[in-house]
């Protein structure tokens, strides 16, 4: 009797135990099923933020710039293109942002500047990932990023340093942020110490120009004729006429030349240059003292010189009577 009581009561366990797994098996199959993963989704979701590894979607105008810039400039035709291949093919890489340190409800850029300003421009979201960065590895996360991407140049990642040196970083921090040695830290703390700043506002981010050149231009600006003689270039057409790595070559290679060289450059006169507004008819000329050079290019060049030619009568007597004008002050 027993042993009959026994195998009833195990025979009913397993049952009732069946049954609770069926309707458990019933309800994973259908809606709360659904709300489970749900719910599983979002907590894993929420410790991804947490660390640091989800991507979300950001309103581009609740993000601001890093506290510490690396850039010189932004090439606008880069740019442009940059917008371009976004707006087709997307923000295919996230950009890493922080909490602001100082503003509720804001982020502060860690990297991803140029990706926040097409987003901005191109009126979409931004895709990012949130880290809660203190100071240090948010300089160091910066800094790397730039430097595996190839973005920076010699003389961006040399100011970088410097900026971080004045804010109080220590070398440690910048050789990791710049993954640099001892050796290149000096290097191009030693440069942005002697180059003057003014010539480095002046030549830009100078995008093909490395180390070795920005040390030789270093050598030559320490000498205290050579840097008046610099200030002096950077005001001069063939300087300003150029534009990006063009004009650190000028730089250089008038510096080189010397003063002699320069002084002999300016003697000729200053140049300017006039396009008419058809474009079809453009002019360069160069006065001295005693001369005046003028010539003409484009579709009408020959034309308009002949028709020039033609008219110089006129064109004196013209001129004469607005000279007389302008002596009598009437």
């Amino acid at each position: 009797m027993t042993r009959k009581n026994l195998l009833a009561a195990i025979t009913a366990h397993e049952t009732k135990r069946s049954d609770q797994e069926a309707r458990s098996e019933y309800a994973a199959r259908g809606a709360s099923r659904s709300m489970i993963l749900s719910i599983e989704e979002m907590a894993e979701n929420a410790k991804k933020m947490i660390a640091g590894e989800a991507i979300i979607s950001l309103d581009p105008n609740l993000l601001d710039g890093s506290f510490v810039s690396d850039r010189i400039e932004d090439d606008d035709a880069d740019f442009a293109l940059f917008c371009e291949g976004i707006e087709r093919e997307g923000q295919l890489q996230p950009i890493l942002v922080r909490p602001h340190p100082e503003v509720e409800g804001r982020y502060m850029i860690v990297f991803g500047h140029r990706r926040t300003r097409a987003a901005r421009q191109l009126g979409r979201t931004v895709r990012a990932v949130i880290k809660n960065l203190e100071e240090v590895k948010h300089i160091i996360a910066q800094g790397q990023e730039n430097s595996r991407r190839a973005d920076l140049t010699f003389i961006e990642k040399a100011l970088f340093a410097k900026k971080l040196l004045a804010m109080g970083q220590g070398r440690d921090t910048i050789k990791s942020a710049l993954s640099v040695d001892d050796t290149l830290v000096s290097r191009m703390l030693a440069v942005v110490e002697a180059v003057p700043p003014s010539v480095i506002e002046a030549i830009g981010a100078a995008r093909t120009v490395g180390r070795d050149r920005w040390e030789e231009l270093k050598k030559l600006v320490i000498v205290p004729s050579n840097a008046s003689l610099a200030r002096q270039i950077l005001q001069s057409d063939g300087f300003l006429t150029r534009e990006g790595a063009a004009r650190f070559d000028y730089l250089l290679a008038q510096l080189k030349l010397g003063r002699k060289a320069h002084r002999k450059a300016a003697e000729k006169g200053p140049a300017g240059a006039w396009i008419a507004d058809d474009q079809q008819v453009a002019a360069n000329y160069r006065k001295t003292v005693k001369t005046f050079s003028l010539t003409l290019t484009s579709k009408d060049a020959a034309a308009f010189g002949q028709y020039i030619s033609a008219s110089l009568d006129a064109i004196y007597l013209a001129f004469k009577g607005a000279k007389s004008v302008n002596e009598t002050g009437d």
